[in-house]
């Protein structure tokens, strides 16, 4: 039971839930939603979606153990009583369960495209399966680079499936309805991508922050260290005014659809959450203050991404 639960703990378990349930939403809460009224039936169909999802899950698996492989040392200043790596699971067979898990998701992948035509899927997913490989080892401990590709492939749970509809130029030539659906699918699509892009990469910064003592000692060229906490502070708050700026724009822009339930579920569950962030991003000093508004960033991704259910009642 230890090496059971030691294994969940090192593939992040409620991450893993949190990227299964933004697929799920999206897919059944905007994607179906918006093709129902033309009677049309998603690239990916249901059977092949599950699949797409669990390819998606054991991808990030994957990532998140080799992360900790290569983060072993680090780990052991950062948060020495929460490593799994060496202390219970073996090197050996953390690297395994890489591979395995790797390939797992590569061959789900490979399916997919191969009986839905869709060959960027496979192209993608072995794409982040290396990214990802190349994050831990050396991309994480770069400035910049780190944090702007985790954020991107934060968004990509989501381009993944908007992009799947959007192949079909033929049909939107012989049906110019399609065209108007297809549209509305990669404006919401990229409107939660784009929100949760910038939204982790306020988090990448935040954490960075968090770690700097053990980044520090083992050569890492974060944020923090290149240039300082207070430029990293500054460079956070200016992407959450951009970030609160959209977002309030946005309620402005729906208030003409007086769609009510959503604008108050927006400010109150994520407008000002963010706000109170930003708030507390100056006055935050410690390990364990920065630790409190990475959960709060991340407790804002959630309720952004669970804003999707109110599309299935208003589209």
């Amino acid at each position: 039971m230890r090496l059971i639960a030691a294994f969940l703990k090192l593939i992040r378990v409620p991450n893993l839930i949190f990227i299964a349930l933004t697929q799920f939403l999206f897919y059944y809460c905007i994607l179906v939603p918006l093709l129902k009224p033309s009677a049309a039936e998603p690239s990916i169909d249901q059977n092949r979606f599950f699949l797409l999802v669990v390819a998606s899950v054991v991808i990030a698996a994957a990532g998140y153990i080799i992360n900790d492989y290569f983060d072993v040392d680090i780990d052991q200043v950062n948060r020495p009583k929460k490593n799994v790596v060496d202390m219970i699971v073996s090197r050996r067979w953390a690297m395994l369960w890489h591979f395995v898990l790797s390939g797992v998701g590569v061959a789900l992948s490979l399916y997919i495209s191969w009986t839905t035509g869709l060959w960027y899927i496979v192209l993608a997913n072995f794409a982040t399966v290396f990214l990802l490989f190349g994050y831990s080892v050396s991309l994480k401990r770069k400035l910049l680079s780190g944090n702007v590709l985790i954020s991107f492939l934060t968004a990509w749970v989501v381009l993944i499936l908007c992009l799947s509809e959007y192949h079909l130029t033929l049909r939107t030539q012989v049906d110019p309805a399609w065209l108007v659906v297809q549209n509305k699918i990669m404006r919401l699509g990229f409107l939660y991508a784009g929100f949760a892009f910038i939204l982790s990469l306020i988090r990448e910064a935040i954490k960075d922050m968090e770690d700097i003592e053990g980044d520090a000692r083992y050569g890492s060229r974060t944020m923090p260290i290149v240039w300082g906490m207070n430029s990293t502070k500054i460079y956070i708050a200016v992407w959450m005014i951009v970030l609160l700026a959209l977002l309030v724009t946005m309620q402005v822009y729906i208030i003409r659809f007086h769609w009510w339930w959503p604008i108050v579920y927006s400010v109150i569950l994520i407008i000002l959450p963010l706000a109170y962030l930003f708030y507390k991003l100056f006055k935050a000093m410690t390990p364990r203050q920065f630790h409190f508004l990475s959960n709060i960033a991340k407790t804002v991704m959630l309720t952004g991404i669970l804003s999707m259910i109110f599309f299935y009642f208003y589209l």
